[in-house]
């Protein structure tokens, strides 16, 4: 079931934050999209539909004043709103009521908690789709991916620099923790850019979408723990040869070199260089 929803513009998000005394800060990286065009495009390239299946849950982190989620509901697809800030998350559920007056009560769950502390929601999401607070986007989106093996694809919308880290394959530049961490739970890609235009207030960072498709993990829980270990230890100091980076981790230089060469890989070799199925295979070689 779709129904016909206004989405929110910038005289209507000023509105609401004067109602609620809303101050954008920067330490809940608040900036709310005041774009309709843009919140159509990061559902559309999302891979939702108006009249799509209507069991697909999304889950949204940070919906601020609900300009993406009325996007979202206007899809079809059941929304799940998890938001820290208390006037915020009490505010939604009317603001999509003033502006969506037949939408079922069903569609919209709103959950007031701060997404790094959740286990659980009901229903279970299967999409994710956020323009995520910049300041723990990464923590956020691994968590999630971590905690929700239903998620099977997502778009988010990050500062730049934070999305082509995530999208980098090993040898670039930007390639580090964050690339070999997502990629164990998927392929990501860059999507677009996005104008720092649509936002208030306006950031002084630019911002991409990134998205993904999820794949099953490479090895157990136990080992993508014993992975993570391996990945903070090498880019804690990235310009070091793996066994030394790695010495501490794995009990001396001699033991990482060792565990390295096993796994078929160069002990000089560094972690910008290897995937996430090597550093895997350091792991499994003890």
């Amino acid at each position: 079931m779709t129904t016909e929803i206004r989405l929110l513009g910038p005289a209507e998000i000023r509105d609401l934050a004067e109602l609620l005394g809303i101050q954008p800060t920067k330490k809940l990286g608040q900036n709310f999209v005041i774009d309709a065009n843009t919140v159509r495009r990061i559902v559309r390239i999302a891979g939702l539909e108006v009249g799509g299946s209507p069991s697909t849950t999304v889950v949204e982190v940070g919906p601020g004043l609900g300009s993406l989620t009325l996007g979202l509901l206007e899809t079809g697809a059941r929304v799940v709103a998890v938001e820290i800030d208390k006037r915020l998350a009490a505010q939604l559920p009317v603001t999509v009521a003033a502006a969506a007056p037949d939408l079922p009560d069903a569609a919209l769950t709103v959950v007031t908690a701060d997404a790094l502390t959740i286990t659980s929601l009901d229903p279970e999401p299967t999409v994710l789709v956020a323009n995520l607070p910049y300041n723990v986007s990464v923590p956020v989106l691994l968590h999630f991916l971590e905690t929700f093996p239903g998620l099977t694809s997502g778009l988010v919308m990050v500062q730049a620099e934070v999305g082509q880290r995530l999208a980098a394959p090993p040898g670039s530049k930007v390639y580090g923790s964050p690339s070999v961490k997502a990629a164990w739970y998927g392929d990501f890609r860059l999507a677009g850019n996005v104008s720092r235009q649509v936002f208030w207030p306006v950031p002084n960072v630019d911002s991409v979408l990134v998205a993904f498709t999820r794949h099953d993990p490479p090895g157990t829980e136990d080992e993508r723990l014993a992975t993570f270990a391996l990945v903070d230890a090498a880019f804690q100091q990235r310009r070091k040869m793996l066994r030394q980076a790695l010495s501490v981790a794995l009990g001396s230089s001699a033991e990482a070199s060792e565990r390295i060469s096993n796994a078929g890989l160069a002990p000089t070799s560094r972690g910008e260089e290897l995937t996430v199925a090597d550093f895997l295979a350091i792991a499994r070689s003890a």
